[in-house]
Formats: structure tokens, sequence, C-alpha cells
């Protein structure tokens, strides 16, 4: 089997993801469309992993010299924000978790909450404003994401927070490892371990 047109689209994503701040599904696509890999013929797209994995190899080829920066500030910004929404379990996952995200990536918690309504309610009651969008859980079904726009002054810029409101019961599931062993989210604590690590 021919892997070359598969690891062309993983690349191209890699770039997109880097430069243009786009999620790794979204990229995927784009990156095929602008290959002309489209139609019955096309390849498979890429998993995340591949993707990844250009996406780190990108970092370090053009980035190397100010991603660690920008991606210091995004975790500080991410502590700010879980010790803000503490009650409700929040855990970091994405590029910001992972260590590849730029100053264009959004910081994703995923929020457990014994009432969906609960977190919208406690934003509305500290005056943030925000915005609802849906996207697909972990089970395969829809749940709202809360986005929400908060200054981060060591950018020089405003970064979007994600917040997934997930039920309380899909924590236990969450906290498995990938295929490569690694934690795909973590809560406060591990984000701090992580930041304080060389």
């Amino acid at each position: 089997m021919n892997t070359r047109p598969n690891a062309e689209i993983a690349a191209a994503a890699a770039r997109l993801v880097v430069e243009e701040g786009m999620e790794y599904g979204p990229a995927k696509r784009k990156a095929a469309r602008l290959l002309g890999q489209r139609g019955a013929r096309a390849p498979a797209l890429p998993d995340n992993q591949a993707v990844e994995d250009e996406v780190r190899a990108y970092l370090e080829l053009f980035h190397a010299e100010t991603q660690p920066a920008e991606l210091a500030a995004l975790r500080s910004l991410a502590v700010i924000w879980m010790e803000r929404l503490a009650e409700f379990r929040p855990h970091l996952t994405g590029a910001v978790w992972r260590g590849t995200a730029t100053r264009l990536a959004n910081i994703h918690l995923q929020l457990f909450c014994d009432d969906s309504k609960a977190a919208e309610i406690a934003l509305i009651d500290r005056h943030i404003d925000f915005d609802v969008q849906t996207h697909r859980g972990p089970r395969g079904d829809d749940v709202d994401m809360l986005l929400v726009g908060s200054p981060c002054p060591t950018l020089g810029e405003t970064v979007t927070v994600c917040l997934s409101i997930l039920d309380h019961d899909d924590l236990r599931g969450a906290l498995r490892p990938d295929g490569r062993g690694r934690a795909e989210r973590g809560d406060l604590a591990a984000l701090r371990r992580m930041m304080a690590a060389p």
C-alpha cells in the first residue's frame, strides 16, 4: 500500500495547524483538498498521531525559538481558568496539554459537571461573556462547548478558551492513556507538575 499521499496530507495538515491555528480534523480535510486528494480514489486521511508527529517536526524546524515561550504563556493562562472553574473538575486537553501549541492555539478545557448548565450559570454569575457551540463528545453525542475570549498579556492578544461540558460520569474514561501510553488530558495538579518539569 502506498502511504506517501497519506504522509503528504499529514505534513500539509501540520503546517495548517501551526501556521493557521486549525484543529486536526479540519486541517486534514483542507490539506487533502489542497493536495487534490479527493474522491473515491483518495487515500484515507492520516490519524491524529501522524499529524501530531508532523506538527512536532514542523515546530522544531521553524518555531523552535518562539514556541516554548508561547506554550508557557498558554499553560499559565490555562492554570488561571482551571483555578477559576475548579468546582467543575477541569482537565486540560488538546495542543496546550500535549505541548504543541503556539500563540494561535485555543485552550481546551473539559469540565465534568453533575448539571450541564451549571458552568454556564457560573460564567453568567461572574459576568463572563461566552458563546455556545456543540461538538462531538466522548460518547459520540453532541455536547455543549462554551467559548470565552480571555486576554493573555504575555502574548499581547486574546486567546479563545474552549470549555467542553461533559457529564461527571465521563471523567473515569477520560483518564485512560492514548495508544502510546500518554495521558490525553490532565487536571490542575498534573499541569503544574508538567510546567515545573525541566
